[in-house]
């Protein structure tokens, strides 16, 4: 398990003390509202149950901490004058969650490129990304990991035919200066979709013109 995991399970579990668990269940419905909800036959099941987890940790405001919990847990160890400690729970709180195009892959990583900001980096990856390629579009949360990035564990997967689709249609609202938070999310719900029914063609599934 790498060092960012390990910390993130820790995170995990100081999060989800008995007393949050009212929290921690309002926090899931949000989260199944916005990005679809998941069933026990879903093939994405376990990588949408660390998407909720990353999503209750990183970016969403905790009504009991006014800040997300990984925020708190890094000002706690901060307070504590654990700063080896504090320097890995900060690394939870400067994550970059987006989609990104899938330029290129070799020894060196995974080549992205971001399409909102249009930035383009590598993410350090040793592991065999199956089913990936060069010209995919991923939703992928990205950790800073000293002078490189490291994957987190949860991703949404788009099929290849849907990229072109979702390259157009981000441009478009790039151009009109809408957050892409709302893409993202219409995205992961179509990414069920894709998966449900497989008899529907990707390309109708991903027509942005049908809510």
């Amino acid at each position: 398990m790498s060092q960012s995991h390990a910390t993130f399970d820790a995170l995990v579990q100081w999060a989800r003390m008995p007393e949050r668990q009212e929290d921690v269940v309002a926090a899931r419905a949000e989260y199944s509202h916005l990005a679809g909800e998941v069933f026990e036959e879903d093939r994405q099941l376990d990588l949408r149950l660390s998407g909720f987890l990353e999503f209750y940790l990183c970016d969403r405001v905790a009504p009991w901490a006014g800040q997300t919990p990984a925020r708190a847990r890094y000002l706690e160890a901060l307070q504590s004058g654990d700063a080896e400690q504090a320097s890995r729970w900060r690394a939870w709180t400067e994550t970059w969650h987006g989609l990104f195009e899938v330029t290129g892959m070799d020894r060196a990583g995974v080549r992205l490129r971001s399409l909102s900001s249009q930035s383009a980096v590598v993410v350090s990856e040793r592991r065999t990304l199956h089913g990936l390629s060069v010209g995919d579009v991923l939703e992928a949360r990205l950790i800073p990991m000293g002078d490189s990035l490291a994957f987190s564990s949860a991703w949404v997967w788009h099929p290849h035919a849907a990229a072109p689709l979702i390259i157009a249609e981000a441009e478009r609202r790039r151009r009109a200066g809408e957050p892409e938070r709302e893409l993202m999310f219409d995205c992961a719900r179509r990414s069920l979709k894709a998966d449900r029914y497989r008899q529907i063609a990707i390309e109708k599934i991903y027509d942005f013109g049908q809510r």
